[in-house]
């Protein structure tokens, strides 16, 4: 069949969760046996969001081929179990940079280069370039940002544009909020409507109206809502708020969701039944787990939760799959000290040190490192957690005082985290990182092939330095052995203790591979070691 292109653009307001609704309409889909990819369309002007502070976007996620990507994508691939690419996610920032740079060698033939149609016809582009592989029969899009917003005025009329390029194979999916106001005890539609309006004087008209709300839509409102704003009466669906993002395509089916669609886009939705079974047997699971398991991620950017967004989903798998409950505290690093470390981490079963480049708060997670340490409690090191840890034992067991990372002390005698000899010939912030999935050869007998049961893994970096190879021996000769390398490069990047309980640090990121079918063993395995302290 013709590949089918569905949009899901919000309104009213945005975080009402455009990519939970197109993750699970994936994952609905996906169920039934069809072929899904979503798609994930920024509005903002950088590149991509490799160099935004977490503060400002949240999470920044890296795919496989190395694309520093929008959080949502990590929604998508913990929903589909499908890794994603660079395709997967484009920002107005590419798109003005590909027009420009075409503009530049002269592909334009010296005409006047304008939003439409050169823009709109670089957006579109980028969309249909997913479908024209022949992998998929579903591409979902997500246009970011909400409607109304200037910077999304190009991608709502690239929507237009496509509607009636590919007919009955497009279709547009608006998510709204509808207030409840308590002093008229009544849900209010006027804001959906308005933005309905705003969607339809930009061109397109919603085939299907997903409608947020804190209580239970009627049929007298929803019946409103599909006179006003020209959809029927079953394409008006309900999300309601649940206690976890996963309940969300369950509630989707319930709703109806994925047989509105078929049905607009010519499919019969009775030709096919969405396999759930899987996904409920996890829910299950973390409906019912009843013991805890107390977890502290100390980090730099615990203010926002959404900057760890990939490593808390995957405790939340892990603990659901040991059968236990997450009771998670996210600790500021820049608050622990040598003085408040013990009363800050004592009665956690397990801490996981997190990434985060630059100098605040890295003498807290020292601290906290070697808190676990000499106290045997389960950790697990993530990226500049991992470098944290060698340095913490650098300092405290090799009693190199002043052993630390280039990044802070570029004048430090013992530089235990450094550049190597071939990044530095780059001057820009993101040429000199290591990006994406690195094959990574693990030591038999040790903690991480017991992990992983295998010898040869691929995970993803998004790193600039590295262990200091010089050291490699020193370490190993006082109990923390280097127990996975790049066998390209014999550049570290597993540490363990065979003597800790479970002492374990990776200068990769496993959270971006840890899905809901398919939970990341180091991820399991800590929060196992946790869960038996």
């Amino acid at each position: 069949m013709a590949t089918k292109y569905i949009f899901v653009t919000g309104g009213v307001t945005s975080s009402l969760g455009k990519g939970i609704i197109a993750a699970s309409l994936g994952k609905l889909l996906q169920a039934r046996g069809y072929r899904v990819t979503n798609q994930k369309l920024d509005p903002y002007i950088n590149i991509d969001p490799g160099t935004l502070n977490p503060y400002e976007h949240g999470e920044c996620y890296v795919t496989n081929d190395g694309h520093e990507a929008d959080l949502d994508l990590g929604h998508y691939e913990r929903f589909l179990n499908v890794p994603s690419s660079k395709a997967n996610n484009v920002t107005s920032g590419r798109i003005y940079q590909n027009v420009i740079t075409r503009e530049r060698r002269g592909d334009f033939l010296g005409k006047t280069v304008q939003v439409i149609p050169h823009i709109t016809d670089e957006i579109k582009r980028n969309v249909k370039q997913l479908g024209n592989t022949g992998n998929f029969d579903f591409v979902i899009t997500e246009i970011g940002g909400t409607v109304g917003d200037i910077e999304s005025l190009p991608y709502i009329e690239s929507v237009r544009q496509l509607r009636w390029e590919l007919g009955s194979d497009c279709l547009c999916i608006h998510l709204t909020y509808v207030p409840y106001v308590a002093a008229a005890g009544e849900l209010k539609t006027k804001p959906t409507q308005h933005s309905v309006k705003e969607l339809q004087q930009e061109g397109v008209q919603p085939d299907v109206l997903v409608l947020r709300a804190e209580h239970p839509i009627t049929p007298e409102v929803r019946k409103k809502v599909a006179l006003f704003c020209n959809v029927d009466p079953e394409a008006v669906i309900e999300s309601a708020d649940v206690k976890t993002i996963y309940e969300v395509p369950v509630r989707m089916q319930q709703e109806g969701l994925d047989r509105v669609v078929l049905k607009r886009l010519g499919l019969n939705p009775e030709d096919t039944v969405a396999d759930m079974d899987q996904w409920n047997f996890f829910l299950n699971k973390l409906k019912t787990a009843e013991k805890e398991v107390r977890i502290a991620l100390v980090g730099k950017y615990v203010r926002l939760p959404d900057a760890y967004k990939s490593i808390i989903e995957s405790l939340i798998h892990a603990s659901a799959y040991n059968d236990r409950k997450l009771k998670l505290d996210l600790l500021l690093s820049d608050d622990i000290t040598e003085s408040n470390v013990e009363t800050t981490l004592k009665g956690y079963d397990g801490i996981l040190i997190a990434p985060g480049f630059g100098e605040r708060g890295i003498e807290g997670k020292i601290v906290s490192a070697r808190y676990a340490r000499e106290n045997n409690i389960p950790t697990l090191g993530i990226c500049y957690g991992m470098q944290v840890m060698a340095i913490e034992f650098a300092r405290n067991v090799l009693g190199y005082k002043d052993a630390h990372t280039v990044e802070i002390n570029p004048n430090a005698k013992h530089k235990v985290i450094d550049m190597m000899e071939e990044q530095k010939t780059h001057l820009d912030k993101g040429g000199s990182m290591r990006l994406g999935a690195y094959a990574c050869k693990i030591k038999p007998g040790s903690r991480a092939a017991e992990i992983y049961g295998k010898e040869l893994i691929q995970e993803r970096h998004r790193h600039r330095l590295e262990f200091n190879n010089q050291y490699k021996a020193e370490f190993e000769a006082n109990g923390m052995i280097i127990s996975g390398v790049n066998p390209d490069t014999q550049l570290g990047e597993i540490i363990e203790i065979p003597s800790h309980p479970w002492y374990v640090g990776v200068q990769f990121h496993p959270e971006y591979s840890s899905t809901v079918l398919s939970p990341h063993p180091l991820f399991l395995q800590f929060v196992k070691a946790a869960a038996n302290k």
